[in-house]
């Protein structure tokens, strides 16, 4: 099977932005290769003082790449960065007219793989269109080498052909339709808004487990893979702790060095995360956790996010001593169901300013003017006694008057 997949070489550059971060960029590589469904046949290592302005890196490693791969006419170079289309070009040409692809390309090939939903498939088509739009030269020489496989999923494989003006054209439809699919999702957030459901969402890096999170908490039935960029579509899915209902949205992983135009092309389902009244950040315990927060911060901070958000540290099954996390973090196994009652009070715990968790006692004969008001309440527990009835409740505190008469002090 493995003789049918693509092959893929990297060529991973190092430069003074990424020589503390390199190695996990390279992992990153090898991972998304995997997740395009292709295989990892090795890795050309390059210091980089100054850029070559022609290829980025320097003549004498790419003879040199040029000798590893020879008689091996099937295998795509990878550049682990992004690269502008006369380099992308220059280094195609410097190793025989093979098929040269960088980071970027990668991406959008998982992300035309991954989508499902008309809005998910909207939005890779807007990410692709955007990147390659400034790289049409002429007839698109720039890209007609690429041939198929890995990097021309989606309209790449169409678009090659068309000339600028239609993808114009095309560009305004897609940002008019997600708009359309924007107000929509905005009048539905206004909606829960005015029903009172508070909305928390999922957000961090990718192949963090936060799908296994939303499927752990809601019981939601949720595509979960081992891959990078395996959820793209939002899921959402309601779920109560104490008689509160929230809402749970699963979004978009993130990836360090994600360029900032394919953020943008997902805005529109990045946008739960940032009406949310709470935001869960999930990272990988067993991976460079410090670097998914800071990349996923940023990442908000950039989309000018500013709800609160509590950082969940997951795949901790493992891991005996907990207090290596960060400070006030809740540490689970959404595989092992290991963490998540702990999980639910402290998510529970940040809204208690806008609920009463409290015990009421309604007499037989005040019963027909509680039932008038009961729609506004939630009841966890209920005993009938000879006198009334007691009633364990969830009164959310802007209706806490209305059964001050009730409420047992």
């Amino acid at each position: 099977m493995e003789d049918t997949l693509e092959k893929i070489y990297i060529i991973q550059p190092i430069t003074r932005e990424n020589a503390d971060k390199y190695r996990v960029l390279h992992d990153e590589a090898v991972s998304l290769i995997e997740s395009a469904g292709a295989v990892y046949a090795g890795t050309i290592y390059q210091n980089i003082r100054e850029i070559n302005s022609a290829t980025f890196i320097g003549e004498g490693k790419l003879i040199e790449l040029k000798e590893r791969l020879y008689g091996l006419p099937d295998i795509t170079v990878l550049f682990n960065g992004e690269l502008s289309p006369s380099r992308t070009l220059n280094i195609s040409a410097a190793l025989n007219d093979r098929k040269v692809i960088d980071r970027t390309t990668l991406i959008l090939d998982i992300f035309a793989k991954n989508a499902k939903s008309s809005e998910g498939k909207l939005q890779v088509e807007l990410a692709q269109l955007k990147y390659i739009y400034p790289r049409l030269k002429g007839k698109g020489l720039a890209l007609s080498r690429l041939g198929g496989g890995v990097g021309t999923r989606g309209p790449g494989e169409t678009q090659l052909e068309t000339d600028r003006r239609y993808i114009r054209g095309r560009l305004k439809y897609l940002e008019s339709r997600l708009k359309e699919m924007e107000k929509r999702r905005s009048m539905q957030t206004a909606r829960r808004k005015k029903n009172e459901v508070k909305t928390i969402a999922l957000v961090g890096y990718t192949n963090t487990g936060k799908s296994t999170l939303l499927k752990r908490l809601t019981g939601a039935d949720t595509y979960i893979k081992n891959e990078l960029f395996a959820t793209l579509d939002p899921t959402a899915r309601t779920f109560t702790i104490d008689g509160v209902e929230f809402l749970l949205v699963d979004t978009v992983g993130f990836l360090q060095d994600l360029p900032h135009h394919l953020i943008e092309a997902f805005h529109s389902t990045l946008e739960s995360a940032l009406h949310a009244d709470l935001a869960l950040i999930v990272c990988d315990a067993t991976g460079e956790y410090d670097m998914q927060l800071q990349t996923t911060l940023q990442t908000l901070s950039d989309m000018g996010f500013s709800s609160p958000y509590l950082l969940v540290m997951n795949k901790t099954e493992t891991i005996a001593d907990k207090s290596i996390f960060p400070f006030e973090s809740v540490a689970v196994s959404a595989t092992e169901n290991l963490g998540i009652d702990k999980l639910k009070r402290e998510i529970l715990r940040r809204f208690e300013n806008d609920y009463l968790f409290c015990e009421l006692f309604v007499p037989y004969e005040q019963v027909n003017a509680y039932n008038e008001n009961k729609r506004l309440l939630t009841e966890r527990r209920t005993e009938y006694t000879d006198d009334g009835i007691r009633v364990s409740v969830t009164i959310p505190k802007r209706y806490a008057d209305i059964f001050q008469n009730f409420i047992q002090k």
